[in-house]
């Protein structure tokens, strides 16, 4: 009887190593997307599409690993929205260059029969490409071929849905533990702002114009409701001049706005656009830019009529910040950014570049480097 039980208790624990060596069996799950739609999946998904490439954003930190290892496919924005990305990316990782791609939904150049020749488990979709893919009725096609969509958002409305999205695709990785990690994290970096500010009691929160895209180009001025940017400004002690004229999250502002209300300071966000504006006046941000080329730029932006005469640039207190941060889960840095921007005093202590970093070490797989914001004068 000792020895029958030493036996099955062996035979036990070569049971549990086996189990441990093995990955987990798929399953059947069913998952609630961003819009409310139940989806089953197979999960932990093995094969995606990305209907974005800039949601490896995202991507990069459930599977820092290997972030592509699930990628079949994926839009090609990336490359040209965010070239700084992409290059370290494909610097690190140069198997990406094979990776077939996708034009976008909104532009009706997305490739049905492509995507499902590639056998995905699943399809990410923004939210602000549901239109277009009703109307191309493309989660029915899909469908009929047992290929899921689901939707996510970190655009839209970013602090609505940047914590339910990464939960999702946690779980639909296998990942649940590493989101939970990430949502923590972003929450106590936005308290290290918030806590100042609540304990501060009634600051003066400055008017501040927050220019999407400046220069990106003749037109002036895109920016943003009290959601995005709007609301990262707000919750970073700031007054959005736009959230009052604008209803949703993205919308125009008009010059003579702008000079009517006279803002306090002023944030124009910036990329590396020359795929899409050769040789444009966008101030181009990203990590690894060139800050004097960046600086020049936001200097020209100000000359416009619906800026040179503004107590902002009077005080100098002009400043641009990375475009991207509108369409990741990274929000959390910019929101100290423009704390450190709008109360230097109460955030003298506080360090984005040193988040940034963090971030980058404890989730994400490429090492940080610098490039993401640029001041002309005080607060730099």
């Amino acid at each position: 009887m000792h020895t029958r039980r030493l036996f099955l208790r062996a035979v036990a624990a070569l049971a549990g190593l086996v189990g441990l060596a093995l990955p987990a069996a798929a399953e059947t799950i069913t998952v609630t997307d961003i819009i409310g739609r139940t989806v089953k999946v197979e999960a932990p998904v093995k094969r995606i599409i990305l209907g974005e490439g800039r949601q490896i954003y995202f991507v990069a930190a459930l599977d820092r690993d290997a972030p592509f290892k699930r990628v079949v496919g994926w839009r090609d924005d990336l490359g040209k929205a965010d070239p700084d990305s992409y290059k370290a990316y494909l610097a690190r990782y140069p198997e990406i260059a094979k990776l077939p791609t996708f034009g976008g939904m909104k532009e009706g150049a997305f490739d049905v029969e492509q995507a499902i020749s590639l056998k995905p488990d699943v399809l990410f979709l923004n939210i602000e490409a549901k239109v277009a893919s009703d109307e191309a009725k493309l989660v029915e096609k899909l469908a009929s071929v047992g290929i899921p969509v689901v939707y996510v958002d970190f655009r839209e409305k970013p602090f609505e849905h940047t914590e339910p999205s990464m939960r999702l695709i946690g779980k639909l990785f296998g990942k649940e533990q590493i989101a939970e990690d990430f949502i923590r994290f972003r929450a106590e970096q936005i308290a290290r702002v918030t806590d100042v500010l609540a304990k501060a009691g009634d600051v003066k929160r400055p008017l501040v114009m927050v220019e999407r895209a400046g220069g990106y180009s003749d037109d002036c001025c895109m920016s943003f409701g009290d959601e995005n940017f709007g609301r990262m400004t707000a919750i970073a002690g700031g007054r959005n001049l736009a959230t009052p004229l604008i209803p949703g999250t993205f919308g125009t502002v008009n010059p003579e706005q702008i000079v009517a209300a006279n803002p306090d300071v002023v944030i124009v966000t910036g990329g590396n656009w020359d795929a899409y504006v050769p040789g444009g006046n966008w101030v181009g941000l990203g990590e690894g830019a060139d800050m004097t080329e960046a600086r020049r730029k936001l200097v020209n932006l100000t000359k416009r009529p619906a800026f040179a005469q503004t107590q902002a640039v009077k005080d100098g207190r002009v400043h641009a910040i990375w475009h991207q941060f509108y369409n990741s889960p990274y929000q959390f840095v910019a929101i100290q950014r423009i704390a450190t921007w709008l109360h230097p005093e109460l955030f003298k202590d506080l360090d984005p570049d040193a988040t940034m970093k963090t971030l980058h070490e404890r989730f994400l797989p490429l090492p940080y480097r610098p490039g993401l914001w640029v001041s002309l004068g005080a607060g730099k």
